[in-house]
């Protein structure tokens, strides 16, 4: 190789090494070392607040995961619940309205709303959850999907404890189950480092996104942010475009404990899962410019990283120094990942890691597309 060429190949390297590094140094250590609130509300100290679920053809989820919800430990000074649950059946076509139907004489704090009517020109769920959102009952909104389930009864009180600090939002953890197979692997990694990203910036002191299987606002902050009223036509989006456009350093937290967290059931099929992240992934370009830029630069620099170093391992003279850097980022990176995945209870990842991110370089240019694509207009 031509040593001019070389040299500039190389301090490329060094400066991709130099990112990669400042990200994790500064930012995702954030997560690692965040030290967890064993703290709660203890159901009589925090507000009262409203659990709002869309549910569109979810008779089988919501069979499996509802009462969990509907189960909490956050009571009132009465030892009765000191919430409510809000299920918006939106024109569901299965055993949805039985289920429903089945579940509430054993729960005085449960509630559904029943949609007939798709609404016109307004794709995903944004609608079905705007209609939920104001028939709530309380200021704080605590949002989760029908597939979704929380780690344990005290996921409401640990949600809740960051109003206690005078927040108006609240950013949880979304995981998925873990299953046997690659693609479990790939789908349970992806989603550990989105939320390493939006926790850790959140942390920092930018949040620029959540995820609406595990996220809690306050209602008065949807209306004076008129909803969803900028990125209505949109079907994904009912998250992390609003929390990115509402969210502050100062009126976000963050909910990191084990109970905070919820559970899906991942896609079984790799097709599944392209069309599933290709739809979130569709919103990414609406996000605010300086948080583009941020999360495209980290992007880009771990895109490029390891075929630079590849390059400058087989023909450069400074293997020495090459692997020096190579061998200080993986300390720092592998010490970041440890902890963060205890945090988010993802501790069985780690020894698969190097190559899951390896993929990730695929999983890069396999999702730009959508980045530009016009997304399809459905939520379920």
């Amino acid at each position: 190789m031509n040593p001019s060429i070389f040299t500039l190949l190389w301090y490329g390297f060094v400066t991709l090494a130099a990112i990669q590094v400042f990200y994790y140094l500064f930012f995702f250590s954030r997560l690692a070392f965040y030290r967890t609130s064993g703290k709660t509300t203890d159901g009589t100290q925090g507000e009262a607040l409203s659990v709002v679920i869309c549910a569109k053809n979810e008779a089988r989820s919501l069979t499996h995961n509802l009462p969990v919800v509907l189960q909490q430990h956050y009571q009132g000074i009465n030892h009765q619940p000191c919430y409510e649950v809000l299920v918006v059946n939106d024109n569901s076509e299965d055993d949805t309205s039985f289920v429903l139907k089945h579940l509430s004489p054993g729960y005085p704090h449960f509630r559904t709303l029943d949609l007939q009517q798709p609404a016109k020109g307004i794709p995903g769920k944004k609608y079905p959850l705007t209609m939920g959102i104001r028939s709530a009952h309380h200021d704080i909104l605590v949002l989760t999907d029908a597939d979704c389930r929380p780690a344990g009864t005290h996921w409401l009180e640990h949600m809740a404890y960051g109003f206690s600090r005078g927040k108006d939002i609240v950013l949880g953890y979304g995981a998925y189950e873990k299953r046997k197979g690659l693609l479990n692997k790939v789908i349970r990694f992806e989603t550990f480092f989105s939320a390493l990203q939006y926790l850790s910036l959140a942390l920092a002191g930018i949040p620029y996104m959540g995820v609406g299987r595990n996220l809690a606002y306050r209602k008065d902050l949807f209306f004076r942010h008129k909803g969803f009223r900028t990125h209505h036509h949109l079907p994904s989006g009912d998250d992390d475009l609003f929390i990115n456009a509402a969210a502050t350093a100062k009126n976000t937290a963050v909910a990191i404990h084990p109970e905070a967290i919820t559970y899906s059931i991942p896609k079984t099929s790799w097709r599944a899962w392209f069309r599933q992240k290709t739809r979130h992934l569709s919103t990414g370009r609406y996000y605010k410019w300086q948080h583009q830029v941020l999360l495209g630069l980290f992007s880009f620099s771990q895109l490029l990283y390891y075929p630079v170093a590849i390059l400058c391992l087989c023909y450069g003279p400074w293997r020495e120094i090459t692997w020096a850097i190579i061998a200080f980022r993986a300390i720092c990176q592998g010490i970041i990942w440890s902890l963060s995945l205890k945090k988010l209870g993802e501790r069985g990842l780690f020894w698969y890691m190097l190559p899951l991110e390896i993929l990730f370089c695929v999983y890069y240019i396999l999702f730009t597309p959508a980045l530009i694509r016009k997304p399809k207009m459905r939520w379920n």
